[in-house]
């Protein structure tokens, strides 16, 4: 009996070895490939912080004593994106020179690239801050250095300006 139950076992698996071949003969298969991109623009954002000069006092502190201030921009662009930064003149400039207003009182006061402020900062040609190449797409901000010249004789009130910033890229 242990050799017809042998028999019978390997009948049913040469019988289950064949059904399965030929379905395994009649599938085929074939290959393509897909192509996926992707275009990456370059991009920036700006912001800024304020240059709050505080208080300015004509009759004896600035006098004869300058009053600076710092403020800041932020940019944020597409790696390796190539960008400058302008600042224009301002809402009050009387020419290129930049002021801040109170009715109709002005007091001028300039913004630079470098803390020694020597090099202007300007909104065209030479004037704009040159930021390089963005190394990430993480903000990067630099320091406006402002300055109100000493010994203006101006009326005692709040002054305010509005300069645009740009990022060109």
């Amino acid at each position: 009996m242990d050799r017809l139950r042998l028999s019978a076992v390997s009948a049913v698996v040469a019988g289950l070895g064949l059904a399965i071949a030929p379905a395994s003969a009649v599938a085929n298969s074939t290959t393509a490939n897909l192509s996926v991109t992707a275009t990456v623009t370059n991009n920036c954002t700006i912001s800024t912080s304020p240059v709050d000069f505080g208080s300015y006092d004509p009759v004896v502190a600035n006098a004869s004593t300058n009053l600076d201030a710092t403020g800041g921009v932020t940019i944020a662009c597409t790696k390796d994106a190539v960008t400058t930064i302008g600042l224009g003149l301002g809402g009050n400039a009387s020419g290129s020179t930049r002021r801040m207003g109170n009715g109709t009182d002005f007091m001028t006061y300039e913004l630079y690239k470098d803390a020694p402020r020597s090099t202007v900062w300007g909104n065209s040609g030479i004037g704009l801050f040159d930021s390089g190449a963005a190394p990430s797409t993480a903000p990067r901000t630099f320091t406006v250095h402002g300055r109100v010249p000493a010994a203006q004789d101006v009326s005692a009130g709040s002054y305010a300006d509005t300069v645009v910033a740009t990022v060109n890229f």
